[in-house]
């Protein structure tokens, strides 16, 4: 191999030094200036916010300052536990400052989970967001021998009248006014290096403990890298909606991106509230999960089913136009035919435009999609109408992006083309293995699950099955989770969840199979499309259980659900279903953090249920 010019080493390591996490605000601060790098939403005037690059990073400066005066170390683990706020990467980049490392807990942790991570990472000071989080860090106060103070984001929290020690952002950030301790921030930002651990990613589990993701600073400079070679059409023109919560590696991997790449981040507090954010940033950019998607489809599929003649007719072929003209034709780099293009083109100032503003992303560049499959269906309409929707795949171990869709030539049904420099092969049982720059040296303090996930040959094992198909890379199932019936057939319970939640009147669903004689489900349904249904129908009900056990109710999803598992083999296709009049809840943790359920928890909550669907 020849040996790299001068001139390039020189390039690769002035690129490590200003792409590091500890100086990166900074480094942009000094080539953007002025130039708005955040906004959040004021609340009570429903203003957003600016904050320039100049400020974010005084502020990075303030925080890092004011760490030292509470006695953070060098390598030292500080809690985040907050939804998303600019605070959040204020002690982010803070913290990496001082070298030391961030561990973000979900929002909507429990006490029990916050107090199991604060104890494993031995947590000294831990960053709450609202009072929700405020009460539940509190609450476990007593039981953590290392932690030493709360530090609140939200002024309107309430502190708990034997707290004697939280104190509220604004007194830290005072703390580090006129950075008083700015030459011993500075020395050990001189010692930082790539090798340095970033963050700890507690992954929820939908069994067992959690476990700790260790992402070093590498990771992330080789995902900057990466993306920077795929991703060529993400400018410093581009605005983001940071949506998805930052506790997870897709949105904070995509948010550290943002801030190499300079594009303006404008941080959404509430996510339910994003229906009416993304309308009012108009992003270019946002990051988001299937289900944002299936909830498009939903609405536009019931939005034809109300319209009658011309408009209906209309619509229809507007959806079939931009299949031929964006699937068959540019999606396999061809040129569609004059006549299609000009039809396509009408469509797109009509049809497509109109869509895009309902949704709020008229101005969209691309819109990465991942954390579950994406149906083959809601793939093929949102690409049908022009938007582009990048499905990718990837783990927090893997430092988010395995795999991603290319502009053309990616394949439906598939989770993209391999990332440049990842290695991927397939191993026993399919298993899909890693290999590469961004993938996790390990698990926090657990050696066994460290040794039992990468091989002495560095391959990381997924769990998740799949195969290439030259550089595509197809998901088929969850290892783990393949349910083996009592008459030994193995059913994917995934593949029929994701191919049945398409339905606008499913919105939860639970495949139920091991050791059992046929598959059946729990469903949540749509509540307020039922009670429409019941409505249209002349059903009279006293509550919605009643309702759900209604023969014409049960008769709508058996026809439903035939439907859409048409495709299946018989062994695998629901024979029998449940419909719950209370959706899947955290509190009784039937779902992780991420919504993912936890079937061993479904399993022994709904067992009653369960085993009734089973008797002769």
């Amino acid at each position: 191999m020849k040996p790299l010019p001068l001139y390039r080493i020189y390039q690769l390591m002035n690129n490590m030094i200003n792409n590091h996490l500890s100086v990166l605000v900074h480094r942009r601060a000094e080539k953007y200036g002025d130039k708005v790098a955040l906004k959040y939403r004021d609340y009570e005037t429903s203003q957003w916010i600016p904050i320039t690059w100049n400020q974010f990073s005084q502020t990075v400066r303030q925080v890092a300052n004011a760490l030292v005066e509470l006695g953070v170390q060098e390598e030292e683990n500080i809690g985040i536990f907050s939804q998303n706020k600019p605070e959040c990467l204020y002690a982010d980049f803070g913290a990496f400052a001082n070298r030391a490392v961030t561990i973000p807990l979900y929002a909507t942790s429990s006490p029990a989970q916050a107090q199991y991570i604060i104890n494993d990472a031995q947590i000294r000071y831990i960053f709450v967001g609202e009072q929700f989080q405020y009460d539940a860090a509190f609450s476990v106060f007593g039981f953590c021998q290392s932690l030493q103070q709360l530090i609140i984001f939200d002024r309107a929290v309430v502190r708990d009248p034997r707290d004697m020690t939280s104190i509220y952002f604004d007194e830290f950030l005072e703390t580090g006014k006129g950075l008083p301790n700015n030459d011993i921030v500075e020395e050990r930002t001189s010692r930082a290096s790539d090798d340095d651990l970033a963050n700890i990613l507690y992954t929820s589990g939908t069994t067992g403990e959690p476990k700790g993701v260790m992402l070093h600073h590498s990771n992330y400079i080789e995902a900057f890298r990466i993306h920077d070679i795929r991703l060529v059409d993400m400018t410093d023109q581009d605005i983001s909606m940071n949506f998805l919560p930052l506790t997870h590696v897709f949105e904070k991997a995509w948010t550290y991106l943002c801030i190499y790449k300079g594009v303006q981040i404008c941080i959404n507090l509430r996510p339910v509230d994003i229906q009416t954010t993304i309308k009012e940033i108009r992003p270019t950019l946002m990051c988001s999960v299937p289900r944002f998607w299936e909830k498009v489809y939903a609405g536009v599929q019931e939005k034809i089913a109300q319209e009658t003649g011309l408009k209906k007719a209309m619509m229809l072929d507007a959806i079939k136009v931009g299949k031929i003209h964006n699937i068959d034709y540019l999606r396999k780099g061809k040129t569609p035919p004059l006549m299609l293009h000009l039809k396509y083109k009408f469509y797109e100032k009509t049809v497509y435009a109109l869509l895009k503003k309902t949704i709020g992303i008229e101005n969209g560049n691309f819109f990465p999609t991942a954390g579950a499959a994406v149906p083959d269906e809601i793939c093929e309409f949102v690409h049908s109408v022009g938007i582009n929707m990048l499905v990718g795949y990837g783990l927090t171990e893997s430092t988010a992006t395995v795999s991603c869709f290319l502009n053309s030539g990616y394949e439906i049904g598939s989770v993209g083309t391999i990332m440049p420099d990842v290695e991927v092969k397939i191993g026993e049982e399919n298993e899909i293995l890693l290999r590469g720059k961004t993938i996790t040296k390990g698990y926090y303090k657990k050696a066994e699950a460290t040794a039992a996930a990468i091989d002495k040959d560095g391959w990381f094992h997924t769990g998740d099955a799949g195969y290439l198909k030259g550089d595509q890379l197809y998901l088929t199932e969850r290892i783990k989770d393949l349910f083996k019936t009592s008459n030994g057939k193995y059913v994917s319970p995934q593949a029929l969840e994701t191919k049945l939640a398409i339905d606008r009147y499913i919105d939860q669903i639970a495949i139920i199979a091991d050791q059992r004689k046929f598959v059946s489900a729990l469903i949540v349904p749509v509540y307020g499309y039922v009670k429409e249904y019941a409505k249209e129908k002349g059903i009279e009900y006293k509550d919605m259980e009643e309702l759900l056990q209604h023969p014409k109710i049960l008769g709508l999803f058996r026809a439903r659900i035939d439907t859409l598992q048409q495709q299946f083999a018989h062994y695998e296709q629901v024979k029998r279903f449940t419909l719950l009049p209370e959706p899947f809840s955290m509190e009784r943790g039937e779902l992780t953090n991420t919504l993912k359920l936890k079937r061993p928890v479904v399993a022994k909550n709904y067992k009653e249920l369960i085993d009734k669907m089973y008797e002769e």
